[in-house]
């Protein structure tokens, strides 16, 4: 209970038959918070001390593209998440705004995504309309276009953030390395950018490679 998100934490208060005792974890994400409680529970069944505990959550660094912060000494926050449905990318820049609003900030959430070719078309749209919702900016870009028109692909995401916030507050940058420079180069201090759809994946799949 009790959740605080910070840019750099988040923290939280276990109640159990342990006792009650805080808990500061470098991860982001409600689903964290649940994935804490757990194994929290389980480490207190255990017999192992909250002080124990409260050590092994601060030093866990958390899973590789799974809201995964990127610090470079810059002076916002930098995120890469799996996200690449429509119900996925909502929890996470639903997160991503609570961390701002608890942080006290007026900063902007900017949003690097695309969708997959030869997948479920009808989330594009959809994904888009969540984006222009609840992102301040979209960067609409390539994810896996495989043998489909990575240019119809990044149209039909376009329509639907057209459905839910203004054209300014869209572009289309196809390639994704430019994409996430031009999040990274429009962002200013207190502002979150986030890039959503490839997680931990290192590669990029064009034609059938």
């Amino acid at each position: 209970a009790d959740v605080r998100y910070a840019p750099d934490s988040t923290r939280f208060t276990v109640h159990g038959a342990g006792g009650t005792f805080d808990l500061t974890t470098p991860l982001i994400g409600e689903f964290n918070v649940y994935n804490i409680l757990c194994a929290a529970t389980v480490a207190l069944a255990l017999g192992i001390a909250p002080a124990t505990i409260a050590a092994a959550v601060a030093a866990f660094p958390g899973v590789i593209g799974r809201m995964e912060r990127i610090d470079a000494g810059q002076d916002f926050l930098a995120v890469v998440d799996f996200a690449h449905s429509p119900a996925s990318l909502e929890r996470a820049l639903l997160t991503l705004r609570t961390v701002l609003t608890q942080s006290d900030t007026d900063g902007r959430i900017i949003a690097v995504f695309g969708s997959a070719g030869l997948r479920d078309r009808a989330k594009r749209r959809l994904m888009g309309q969540v984006s222009g919702r609840l992102a301040d900016f979209t960067v609409i870009t390539a994810e896996d276009p495989r043998t489909e028109d990575l240019d119809a692909i990044n149209r039909e995401i376009a329509a639907g953030v057209l459905e839910t916030a203004a054209s300014g507050r869209f572009t289309i940058v196809p390639d994704r390395a430019a994409a996430i420079q031009a999040a990274v180069d429009m962002a200013r201090p207190g502002d979150v950018v986030a890039a959503f759809g490839k997680g931990h994946e290192r590669s990029m799949c064009f034609g059938e490679i």
